[in-house]
């Protein structure tokens, strides 16, 4: 093999390469610069989470005001920094190969905006003077949450389960929403005349639907009349089996995805002929 081939079939490590390497989820790696970076990052973010919730005690909040802002800086200069090399060094994925529109794709991914609101709220405080509208951009840091869920291996298992069973979700929920809307416009015609305070209108009556359906059941509506009270019973008792319909299809989705995930961990590759098999079929497989 000649230097031209194997330098296409093994591309050369740039130090953009190995910042992309590093920054790179890998689920399956327990050891490396990776597997710290990413560690690190987590705890970071799970650092944030308690201090944004602490950061809403009073007490807590005067008394360490200086400490919660010192460790806000701290964490906004970390994730920027991150996001910066990220947006650098995504040109050495495969998604994002091209110079200038593979960090455009980047910067409009779910993870890019993702990251971008984790330190968009620090910055955009201190252009604006309204102290609602800082309270509330505030609150967006709690967004930072959301990022731990790339760092494990229970979050993407989680996110193939529901991507697998969409189309079974889909189909249970638009069930559950059109059982709803008709459970509650016929209430509304059974109590509209009674109370029309409580069922003034259909999409009043959505608030009674939902609370009935869910079994929740707030108190502060519900029906008076006889015919009321058979149809709010017949969806109370509805409710408790259709809404175990999502259940059971996302637990029958772990079931399968954690039984597919065993048997990878299973297999092996023979040494002769490097034909994949499972560790329970070791004796059948003869060469």
């Amino acid at each position: 093999m000649d230097s031209k081939n194997r330098n296409a079939e093994f591309p050369k490590i740039t130090f953009r390469r190995r910042i992309w390497s590093a920054l790179n989820i890998r689920y399956t790696e327990k050891k490396g610069l990776s597997f710290v970076v990413n560690i690190s990052l987590s705890v970071l973010i799970f650092l944030n989470t308690i201090a944004i919730i602490l950061n809403t005690i009073p007490s807590l909040s005067e008394t360490y005001h200086h400490i919660f802002w010192d460790f806000e800086v701290f964490s906004v200069v970390i994730f920027s920094v991150e996001y910066l090399l990220r947006l650098w060094s995504c040109v050495e994925g495969r998604h994002y190969s091209h110079q200038f529109w593979g960090r455009l794709k980047f910067l409009f991914s779910f993870w890019g905006i993702v990251d971008l609101l984790a330190i968009a709220p620090f910055f955009l405080s201190a252009f604006v003077t309204d102290f609602g509208v800082i309270r509330m951009l505030r609150l967006l840091r709690i967004l930072r949450l959301f990022r731990m869920s790339k760092y494990f291996h229970a979050f993407r298992i989680i996110k193939n389960v529901l991507t697998s069973k969409r189309e079974e979700l889909i189909l249970a929920f638009s069930f559950i929403i059109f059982l709803i809307l008709f459970s509650s416009s016929l209430m509304y015609f059974l109590e509209h005349p009674v109370q029309p305070q409580n069922f003034s209108s259909i999409p009043a009556s959505l608030w009674w639907g939902v609370n009935t359906m869910t079994t929740v059941g707030y108190g502060d509506i519900y029906p008076m009349t006889l015919a009321g009270k058979i149809l709010g019973s017949l969806v109370a008792i509805s409710g408790i089996s259709l809404f175990a319909l999502p259940a059971g299809i996302i637990a029958s989705g772990f079931n399968e995805h954690i039984r597919g995930y065993k048997n990878e961990q299973g297999k092996v590759k023979c040494p002769y002929c490097q034909a994949e098999y499972y560790l329970a079929e070791k004796n059948k497989h003869q060469h």
